[in-house]
């Protein structure tokens, strides 16, 4: 595959509605507007091409950081709302302590699973993941889980759903799709 730019006849924009769609040089979309349209911009004034896919390393790469267009959609979406939770706002949540049963010094070498029969304090929190703190806790809903333990080397928190693969790759979808919940 080539990385030359195809010459201006080969890239000829689409017209749709009162939007234009051009290919870009490497073969991504950019949607552009009519003058009399407004247009999509930062917080700073910076006009936007496109706020639904993340910059990546790559077609199928991680998330990079440089993509500002991203870390100001999460700003906003994390300093939005204060008051509840956006996401696993129903929950219930219990103390109690994680027991080593067995030691694992052979195979790992944090210190939690050093010593039999070592008790480390735990907090543990079930949840649903859409809904408000009134919601019903019958819908059919993705459930998640939390769990903290308090070990001589730090907190250690795990975290996870009850679905096998995460319904959404690219980090800059997650505000719209909590918002559409």
């Amino acid at each position: 595959m080539s990385n030359k730019r195809k010459p201006d006849a080969q890239r000829k924009p689409v017209s749709f509605a009162e939007h234009k769609i051009e290919m870009g040089s490497g073969g991504d979309t950019h949607q552009t507007s009519s003058d009399n349209t407004p247009v999509l911009t930062t917080n700073q004034g910076v006009p936007v091409a496109d706020n639904q896919n993340s910059l990546k390393a790559g077609a199928r790469g991680p998330a990079l950081l440089e993509d500002f267009v991203l870390r100001e959609k999460l700003f906003h979406f994390d300093h939005e709302r204060i008051p509840e939770r956006v996401v696993h706002a129903r929950g219930v949540g219990a103390h109690g302590y994680f027991e080593t049963y067995d030691s694992l010094a052979d195979i790992t070498c944090a210190d939690i699973f050093q010593r039999k029969g070592e008790k480390t304090p735990a907090f543990v929190r079930f949840s649903t993941v859409a809904g408000n703190k009134g919601s019903p806790d019958l819908a059919r809903d993705v459930r998640g889980f939390a769990v903290k333990l308090y070990t001589q080397e730090g907190n250690w928190d795990i975290v996870g759903n009850n679905i096998p693969v995460f319904f959404i790759q690219d980090a800059m979808k997650f505000p719209d799709l909590v918002h559409a919940a």
